[in-house]
């Protein structure tokens, strides 16, 4: 019998929509045990609100959530906030509403769950790695009792597409203090960044799929994605946050080089480089190149084939907040 992969999702769900796609695939993924789902992050109660619609969407509201960190480590820098964040899916009295997540503040949860389990906790984080930093600060033992860290952030540009790739990436340079902390710490790291991420588009013949199952969850889904695409300007969304998510399912749908990376930042914005280099004591697998159309046949199997266990929510469409 397969192992199950025992996860902590770590999240900045609310303006770009891979985040709730990622939520989904790790909720309709029996490979996986979601330990917990912790948001971090500017306005993380709105954040965990939003995360906790879906798991209801989903008939998973056994998983807890936790908020954690609002601020970036130093709180030196700005928080991106297109806005938007929750409409769509939440209704507009929510922010009056029960929390519905747990009062434990989201960095004892990720020690707590770590230390109990050595060798057994993935940490997935993707978003900004202010928890995850602040975990190995109070706790530098979570280095050597997590299992792995598989985070959607970076880019190497030493794949395929390296000459088309930014010289940054969003989760590292909105916070390059905490992505400093953590790539320096020696945990065992698997980095899904740009190099891969920009390689698993989803299109609108993938919505057209998502829109013919008729299930709320996927509407939702959808008109969110909608949402972006209005926003990004363009036909295509990269699908950067479940790719992380599906190498707890298969592995293999990457190819990867071992090797050292270190943050090169300083105080302007944006800052905050991955910079790769080979060494003896690399700790970090690389992504540099991605089976694309298995994954993304995977994560619209997932979405296209779940059944909830429990009545779905029906949220209207024009309810959310503003």
């Amino acid at each position: 019998m397969t192992q199950l992969q025992r996860m902590i999702l770590d999240t900045d769900i609310g303006t770009d929509v891979d985040d709730a796609m990622a939520v989904a695939l790790s909720m309709f993924s029996s490979e996986i045990q979601v330990e917990g789902i912790t948001t971090v992050y500017g306005d993380v109660d709105l954040r965990s609100r939003m995360v906790r619609r879906i798991l209801q969407l989903g008939g998973r509201e056994d998983i807890h959530i936790y908020s954690g960190i609002r601020e970036t480590l130093l709180r030196n820098r700005e928080i991106w906030w297109l806005g938007h964040e929750g409409e769509g899916i939440l209704h507009l009295d929510e922010r009056d509403e029960e929390l519905g997540f747990e009062e434990k503040h989201a960095v004892d949860f990720i020690i707590e769950t770590v230390m109990n389990n050595p060798g057994e906790i993935t940490l997935v984080p993707i978003g900004p790695l202010t928890n995850i930093a602040a975990a190995l600060i109070r706790e530098p033992k979570v280095a050597q009792n997590v299992k792995e860290i598989i985070l959607m952030g970076g880019v190497a540009r030493i794949g395929s597409n390296a000459s088309e790739l930014d010289y940054y990436e969003h989760n590292i340079s909105r916070d390059p203090e905490s992505a400093s902390i953590v790539f320096g710490s020696g945990a065992p790291i698997v980095m899904v960044g740009l190099d891969v991420t920009r390689k698993v588009l989803l299109n609108r013949t993938h919505l057209d799929r998502l829109t013919a199952t008729g299930k709320p969850l996927n509407l939702i889904l959808v008109k969110l994605v909608e949402r972006w695409l209005d926003w990004y300007k363009h036909d295509y969304t990269a699908m950067n946050d479940p790719l992380a998510v599906a190498l707890l399912i298969n592995r293999s749908f990457v190819k990867t080089k071992r090797m050292k990376v270190h943050i090169e930042y300083d105080h302007r914005h944006p800052t905050g480089q991955t910079i790769a280099q080979q060494q003896e004591d690399a700790n970090v697998e690389i992504c540099v190149e991605v089976d694309s159309e298995a994954f993304m046949e995977l994560l619209l199997q997932r979405l296209c084939d779940y059944e909830v266990k429990q009545a779905e929510h029906v949220l209207p469409f024009g309810e959310g907040l503003k």
